[in-house]
């Protein structure tokens, strides 16, 4: 958030005649518009000139001097050269400020007049065309780190994060009343501002995030609207451009959605867990999003433990195959499924969840490895796969097994054994059982190698008996 500044420039003498406005207007010298007056209804203006502070007036002047203060901040100005109107923008960042402060101090209840102008001109500063995606934060390089991205600053922020400031305060104020307001914050207003999360400004997305998720919780009417228009903006990301710049912000909305999810989970959200949720892992984009997408699926476990099950088969149908990164994020978010698992839904996906974690034990990157064995440091998992050992030992044994025996890095060895040694614990019995059948295995495999070698030496050798022919 950003501190307000107090005072008002000395008005000037400076031409002030180029200017470009947006066709609204202000009375001239002499003038004084009317309570029922709207924007469009007055004298169009040609000048930008400070006006008085609102203390400075009646407080019967007030809602007037409002409407007059909204006609200096419709104005739009060109930020690519910072010297061009600097006068100009900066009459108007102050009587943005002003704004801020009147709806913040409650001096006067607006009029609903002087509120459908103000969202007029909410909508006149923020809703514009994106750039292109130049600074495409979405595309950065698959596995980068999210902080090591350079971020996109929008060249008119000075003036646009005001104007958020200032819906923000209205949404949030406890004298906004949700039957009037909803007539200037209407469905099209929502959609136009969820249009503006793929703003390549991280700092617009955040004020965005804010004042959505308040909307959703003063607003009870348009949350069907919400839900639906952030699903639809993850079905284009996932299913056709694979780019979008908001996907974390809208999905800490979601989180906080979620949360407030009644049980029994109604059969809407379980198709967009299955739909939506579970298919976003699938994107190179991954990691700039997953911290927030995991707490959603999670959530979705801590609200139903039975869905456990249809998460991880979801984990295991796009788990990545040579994105070590990624897969760490995988293991990560795995074990918190697990954390919140049941033994019933644990039995059902047990055998290739594990056939998945014995691979990464032996992946020899040694963060995959490492991230895999870590999951014996849980109580909770632990006391899982001591209930259904008979099914995971036999499909982790062999694993553990090669890492004692040729894995390179120390702390991963150093792991594997310490799993052995619980797994000895648990039932050693069964452990010199999964040794005598890998012996065995060994055993066989060695013959086949054996006999292999033999055929092909046969093969060598008619090979040449046939050259020396």
């Amino acid at each position: 958030m950003f501190k307000f500044r107090k005072g008002q420039r000395k008005r000037s003498k400076s031409d002030l005649a180029d200017v470009p406005a947006n066709g609204s207007g202000t009375p001239g010298p002499g003038q004084t518009p009317s309570p029922g007056d709207t924007l469009s209804s007055l004298p169009r203006m040609t000048t930008v000139e400070p006006l008085p502070l609102f203390k400075d007036v009646s407080k019967s002047e007030r809602q007037t001097l409002f409407l007059r203060k909204l006609q200096i901040c419709c104005f739009q100005f060109d930020f690519t050269d910072n010297l061009k109107s600097a006068r100009q923008k900066e009459i108007k960042r102050q009587t943005l400020l002003e704004l801020v402060d009147f709806i913040q101090s409650g001096m006067s209840k607006i009029s609903e007049t002087c509120l459908g102008e103000m969202i007029k001109m909410v909508g006149i500063n923020i809703f514009r065309s994106l750039p292109p995606a130049a600074h495409e934060s979405s595309a950065a390089p698959e596995g980068a780190d999210p902080e090591e991205v350079e971020d996109y600053s929008e060249p008119a922020w000075q003036h646009l994060q005001i104007v958020y400031e200032l819906l923000l305060r209205y949404v949030v104020s406890s004298d906004t009343e949700t039957k009037g307001g909803k007539r200037y914050i209407d469905h099209t207003f929502v959609l136009k501002l969820l249009d503006l999360f793929d703003s390549e400004d991280s700092r617009e997305r955040e004020y965005l995030k804010m004042v959505v998720h308040r909307i959703y919780g003063k607003f009870v009417v348009h949350r069907p609207c919400i839900k639906k228009a952030i699903n639809n903006i993850f079905y284009r990301f996932i299913y056709e451009t694979q780019r979008h710049s908001g996907v974390g912000e809208l999905l800490e909305i979601l989180g906080s959605i979620i949360n407030g999810f009644t049980v029994p989970i109604k059969e809407e959200h379980k198709l967009f867990l299955v739909r939506t949720l579970i298919p976003l892992h699938k994107l190179k984009q991954l990691s700039l999003y997953h911290q927030q997408l995991s707490y959603c699926v999670v959530q979705f476990v801590d609200k139903d433990y039975k869905l456990a099950d249809v998460v991880v088969r979801g984990l295991l149908k796009y788990w990545p195959l040579v994105n070590c990164q990624k897969e760490v994020l995988f293991l990560g978010e795995l074990e918190e499924v697990l954390e919140a698992m049941q033994s019933t839904e644990f039995q059902r996906c047990m055998v290739p969840m594990f056939r998945q974690i014995a691979r990464c034990v032996n992946n020899p990157n040694f963060q995959v490895a490492e991230r895999a064995l870590f999951f014996w440091n849980s109580e909770h998992i632990v006391g899982l796969i001591s209930q259904h050992r008979q099914a995971v030992l036999p499909i982790m044994f062999e694993a553990l097994e090669k890492n004692m025996q040729s894995h390179w890095n120390t702390e991963v060895h150093g792991l594997t054994v310490n799993v052995r040694k619980m797994f000895v614990e648990m039932d050693p019995a069964l452990v010199d059982e999964c040794e005598r059948q890998l012996q065995e295995k060994e055993a066989v495999a060695g013959e086949v190698e054996e006999q292999r070698e033999m055929t092909w030496k046969k093969l060598e050798e008619a090979a040449a008996e046939k050259r020396g022919r």
